[in-house]
Order: structure tokens, then C-alpha cells, then sequence
């Protein structure tokens, strides 16, 4: 594909996968706002339907992250193939993480609906089940997190060293991929809690919004010599 085609493709896959996450976080907020793993199973058995559609959607983002490393490598490569396909490396390793919480997902499903005709010992034993296929789900999404931020600081310094995009945007990029490449082991590990992990967030926000919408309209420029 030519540079232009995958800057389009990317931009399309940035927005794609920041509206399609959003959406995720509202319908699992719907089905498991409760307080309590034997309430949240059944506002999972009451909203089957959503959850059902959030593991659809969860497939599409695991999608997203592959095209997106692919398509990012395409545009950066130049600067630095080792870099680069260390940075898509991350992002393949993002889309195949993020299968883990669709599977967990539907363990939780087939526990909400009593497993399904399967006879589980008593209520306590599902409850634990259940709050362990919630805590998977956590866990997970942190570490796959972990590896889009790696892959997000690479790409970012390869877009700033080709002076592919604007460079205040470019910084912004390393700065808030930065942020979550140390943030979030910590908070996987325990150290770290409460509305820091949410706000961490803002930064990338800040940055892949325009960068998706940049890619979409304007394109990628030639690379700077290295």
C-alpha cells in the first residue's frame, strides 16, 4: 500500500477503535455497575444481549490494534526498521491480549445464565469464579495496555525523528505514551490507585484524537533523512 493509503487506514482505525472503546465502556457500565460480584452476575444475566454485543465489539478493537500496527509500521519504517517492527511487535502483542477479556467475558456470560444447565456447586462457588473472570478481565487489559503504550513511545519517536506529523503533536505522543509506560506496571503491580489511573489517560486522548483525524485528512509528510 502507498503512504497516503496508510495514513488514511490509520487515521480511519484511530477513531474507529477510541469510539468503539467508548462505547464498550458504556455497555459493560450498564450490564456490571453494581456493587458486588453476585450483582454484577446478574445485571450480566439481565443485559445478556449488551454483553454479547461488548464481545463482538471487543473482537473488532483486537482488530484495530493489528491494523494499526501494521499500517503504522508501513509509514515508519523508513526512519528505523528495527524500531518500527519492534513497535508493531507491541501492537500484535496488544491484539492478542485483548482476546483475553472477550474470553472472560463469556465465562461470565455462561456463569450469569447458571453455566448453562451446568450444575454448580452452591452460589459462593460462582461467586468466586465470577470475581476471578472480573479480575482477569483487570489484569489483562492492564498489561495489554502496557504493551500499546511501548508500541504507541516507538511510533510517536519515529513520527518526531521523520517529521512525518506536526512536532508539538509528535510530543505530545512520546510525552503521554511515556506516562503510561511507567504508570501502568504500577498500577498492575498495586502501587498505584484511584483517580491518577483514570487522569493518566487524558494525555493519549489528547493526542490520538488529532493524530487520527491529522492521518485522515492531511496525510503523512515525507520522511526527514536520518
Amino acid at each position: 500500500m502507498t503512504r497516503a493509503t496508510n495514513a488514511r487506514i490509520a487515521g480511519i482505525v484511530f477513531l474507529l477503535y477510541i469510539a468503539t472503546g467508548i462505547v464498550i465502556m458504556i455497555l459493560s457500565a450498564q450490564a456490571t455497575g453494581a456493587e458486588g460480584t453476585a450483582a454484577k452476575l446478574a445485571g450480566i444475566a439481565r443485559h445478556a444481549s449488551l454483553v454479547r454485543l461488548t464481545i463482538v465489539l471487543g473482537l473488532l478493537t483486537t482488530m484495530y490494534a493489528l491494523a494499526l500496527g501494521v499500517t503504522l509500521y508501513g509509514l515508519t519504517r523508513d526512519q528505523d526498521p528495527e524500531l518500527a517492527l519492534l513497535a508493531l511487535s507491541c501492537r500484535i502483542g496488544e491484539g492478542v491480549l485483548g482476546v483475553v477479556p472477550t474470553l472472560a467475558t463469556l465465562g461470565l456470560l455462561w456463569l450469569s445464565a447458571g453455566g448453562a444447565g451446568a450444575s454448580l456447586p452452591d452460589a459462593a462457588a460462582a461467586n468466586t469464579v465470577g470475581e476471578f473472570l472480573f479480575r482477569v478481565q483487570d489484569w489483562n487489559t492492564l498489561m495489554a495496555a502496557t504493551f500499546f503504550a511501548v508500541g504507541s513511545t516507538l511510533f510517536s519517536c519515529l513520527f518526531l525523528r521523520g517529521r512525518l506529523i506536526p512536532v508539538p503533536l509528535a510530543w505530545i505522543g512520546v510525552v503521554a505514551s511515556i506516562v503510561l509506560v511507567v504508570g501502568l506496571p504500577i498500577q498492575l503491580a498495586g502501587f498505584l490507585s484511584g483517580p491518577i489511573t483514570s487522569l493518566m489517560w487524558l494525555p493519549m486522548v489528547v493526542f490520538e484524537v488529532p493524530l487520527g483525524l491529522w492521518l485522515l485528512i492531511k496525510g503523512v509528510a515525507s520522511p526527514a533523512p536520518r
